[in-house]
């Protein structure tokens, strides 16, 4: 009997770039179905940027109707203003997963790249070229904030196959 495909939305939180992917994953492969990077205005307030954002999570959630959310933690930088606003985002995007009841599953930095790569110290460039070889990403996709979105998405892939073992 068949199972069940997953469709997964992988977000990478930020307030200047929000990066996001919906992957499909069944019996036949993966496949990437959606992705963008969803950028503010610096200009903006930081209340005008968060409704732009959330207002799009909302209708990309309506639209691809994933059936779980991964979501990247918080990395913490030297810079803990941008730190803080992060994770502002990440409340919002909590949130908004919660409304739409959505699970979130969460992946740290480290646990990306060593999904992705093999080991957790992979640079960028890395990153982007192994993500190019587990799912075919179309060439409109230059962002490295949707890739990071395409890579969470497939690190819950893997993890949510070795966690139901």
């Amino acid at each position: 009997m068949p199972t069940k495909s997953l469709k997964i939305l992988g977000i990478d939180p930020g307030y200047d770039r929000l990066g996001l992917a919906v992957i499909e994953k069944s019996q036949t492969g993966l496949k990437l179905l959606y992705s963008t990077c969803l950028q503010t205005n610096k200009k903006d307030s930081l209340s005008s940027r968060f409704l732009l954002l959330g207002r799009e999570l909302k209708k990309i959630i309506k639209k691809e109707k994933p059936d779980v959310v991964a979501l990247e933690t918080l990395y913490f930088s030297v810079n803990q203003k941008t730190a803080s606003k992060v994770a502002e985002v990440r409340g919002m995007i909590a949130y908004i997963c919660a409304e739409s009841g959505l699970p979130i599953s969460e992946y740290n930095p480290m646990q990306v790249k060593s999904c992705v790569a093999g080991w957790g110290g992979a640079n960028k460039k890395q990153i982007i070229a192994l993500v190019k070889k587990q799912i075919v990403v179309p060439a409109k996709v230059k962002i490295d904030d949707e890739y990071d979105a395409i890579a969470i998405a497939l690190t819950h892939s893997v993890m949510a196959k070795m966690l139901s073992l």
